[in-house]
């Protein structure tokens, strides 16, 4: 059970750092993170405590802003389903603190602990986005 875990926590990882284009990498000032997650089934409950009670604060150590984080109310969705915004300086900022959140060993504690009853989450869907000239995040 823990070499899965900690082969998908390094799964994780990767995806993290590769999914990056070289033109993504381009981007210059604040860019914004749209992360989806969905949970395995019933265990959406953990899935937010894990970022309650240690994500935010890692990521926050690796130089993520949190922006906000939301369930869905869709009947389909809300049992299951955590969205949520970062703020990252830039994308090459965004891509060191995933790289350093990846191999920060209190993740690695808090993946291997939220997961020990089996996999707390299913998939992962996310979009890099910068804000418009007249949004209010700037």
């Amino acid at each position: 059970m823990k070499s899965i875990i900690k082969t998908s926590a390094m799964m994780l990882t990767i995806a993290f750092t590769l999914a990056l284009s070289p033109l993504s990498l381009a981007q210059s000032g604040p860019v914004y993170e749209l992360r989806t997650y969905t949970s395995t089934p019933g265990n959406l409950d953990k899935l937010l405590a894990r970022f309650r009670d240690h994500t935010m604060r890692i990521f926050e150590k690796h130089g993520m802003s949190n922006i906000g984080y939301w369930v869905p109310v869709d009947p389909e969705k809300s049992g299951n389903t955590l969205i949520y915004i970062l703020k990252h300086d830039s994308m090459e900022a965004a891509t060191a603190s995933w790289r350093a959140f990846g191999s920060d060993p209190e993740w690695a504690q808090v993946a291997e602990a939220s997961n020990r009853d089996g996999q707390i989450l299913q998939s992962v869907v996310r979009e890099y986005m910068t804000a418009t000239d007249f949004s209010q995040m700037q």
